[in-house]
C-alpha cells in the first residue's frame, strides 16, 4: 500500500523492498524471541521461556486433537514456527510506520504453496506414491473417474483458501486501521487495536489449524480408502 507511511519507505518506496524488509523484520523478531527463550533455560520456566513453552504446549495440544499425539509431536516445531512467524507478521501492521507483510499476497501465497507441497510430500513419503494417490479415488470403484478430478481440484483450491484467507483478512484489517487513523488519529484508534490484535492472532491460529488438518489428512489415508 504505497499511500501508507512506513519507516522502510523512507529508504526506498519500491514495493518489493518494503515487503522484504517487513518480512525479514518479522522473521528477525521471531528469532530473537526464540533466542531469548532458550538463552537461559531453567527447570522452572519464567519470562520469555515460560511464554514460549506455554505457546508450544498449546500448539501441540491443538495438533493432538487433530492428528494424535505421535504425529502432533513430530510436526509441532513446523506448525509452531509458522504460527509465531505469521502472528508477528500480522501484528506489526498494527503499529504506525509498519506494514504487515501478510497484507501483501506474495507472503501468504508462498506460505500456502510451501504447505501444499510439504503435506503432499509427507503423504507420498509415508505411504508411497501409488497408495497415496489411491486415496484421491474415493471408496467406490465405479466413481473413480469422477472423484479423482474432484479431489485434485479440492486439494489445489487449498492453496487459494490458505493464501487468500490470510491475505484478505489482514489486508482488510490494515485498510480499516488506515481509515480510523485518517478520521481520528489520536484517541479513537485505541479502541480497535484490541480487536485488530485478536484478529492477527486468530488468522495465525487458523493457518496453524489448517496446516495440521492437511498434514493429518496426508498421513492418515487408510481410513478414507
Amino acid at each position: 500500500m504505497g499511500e501508507l507511511f512506513t519507516f522502510f519507505g523512507l529508504i526506498s518506496e519500491d514495493k518489493t523492498f518494503i515487503f522484504m524488509s517487513h518480512m525479514l523484520l518479522s522473521a528477525g523478531i521471531a528469532l530473537i524471541l526464540a533466542r531469548m527463550a532458550m538463552s537461559n533455560l531453567q527447570l522452572v520456566p519464567k519470562g520469555t521461556q515460560n511464554l514460549m513453552e506455554a505457546y508450544v504446549q498449546g500448539v501441540w495440544s491443538m495438533g493432538t486433537d487433530v492428528m494424535g499425539k505421535l504425529h502432533a509431536r513430530k510436526y509441532v516445531a513446523l506448525v509452531s514456527t509458522l504460527g509465531l512467524f505469521i502472528g508477528i507478521a500480522n501484528i506489526i501492521g498494527i503499529f504506525p510506520g509498519f506494514e504487515a507483510p501478510t497484507a501483501m499476497l506474495e507472503m501468504p501465497l508462498a506460505l500456502a504453496l510451501t504447505i501444499f507441497v510439504y503435506y503432499n510430500f509427507v503423504g507420498i513419503r509415508e505411504h508411497g506414491l501409488l497408495h497415496y494417490l489411491k486415496h484421491f479415488l474415493g471408496p467406490v470403484w465405479w466413481l473413480y473417474w469422477l472423484m479423482f478430478p474432484i479431489e485434485i481440484v479440492s486439494h489445489i483450491s487449498r492453496i487459494i483458501s490458505l493464501s487468500f484467507r490470510l491475505f484478505g483478512n489482514v489486508k482488510g484489517d490494515d485498510m480499516f486501521l488506515m481509515v480510523i487513523l485518517m478520521l481520528a488519529p489520536w484517541v479513537l484508534p485505541i479502541i480497535p487495536f484490541a480487536l485488530l490484535t485478536f484478529m492477527a492472532f486468530l488468522q495465525a491460529f487458523i493457518f496453524m489449524m489448517l496446516t495440521y488438518v492437511y498434514l493429518g489428512g496426508s498421513l492418515i489415508v487408510d481410513e478414507t480408502i
